[in-house]
């Protein structure tokens, strides 16, 4: 059975980059594994989707807009963690490797815990622990039906 056209879901998120080798280095020094490379595009298979790194001009060309400027962190992308000390080791591992940090790990004000900080080219990550939201055993967000 085909999908529906509307159905929720998300199969690629394309990150735009200054510098498709900086950002590849970035993301392996946090032991992301690239599932193919191309020399304008690496992509990383997630769990259902894949997330892709390409050159701005490259993406911008694909959507139809050559030579548009294209910016970043209008978009927090998130992992969740199992703990607040899971958390606190993703954040400072991710500094480590090169991420700009915008907001230390505290205490939110939803009842979690969580922390951000920017890739090198900008694109926001929110490290969290939101005790709402189970993992399962794989560290993905464990299946419920008020979801």
């Amino acid at each position: 059975m085909a999908p529906e056209l509307s159905a929720q879901r998300v199969t690629l998120i394309s990150l735009g980059v200054a510098d498709l080798e900086r950002s590849g280095a970035f993301y392996r020094s946090l032991g992301w594994q690239p599932a193919q490379e191309l020399p304008e595009v690496t992509f990383y298979r997630l769990k259902g989707l894949m997330l892709g790194l390409i050159g701005k001009d490259a993406l911008a060309a694909d959507q139809g807009r050559p030579g548009a400027t294209l910016g970043s962190g209008a978009i927090a992308l998130a992992q969740n963690y199992g703990s607040r000390a899971e958390v606190d080791a993703a954040f400072a591992a991710a500094v480590a490797a090169g991420a700009a940090a915008l907001k230390q790990p505290q205490k939110a004000d939803w009842g979690g815990y969580s922390g951000c900080y920017a890739d090198p080219d900008g694109h926001v990550w929110e490290v969290a622990h939101n005790p709402f939201w189970p993992l399962d055993a794989d560290g993905y967000l464990a299946e419920s039906d008020d979801r």
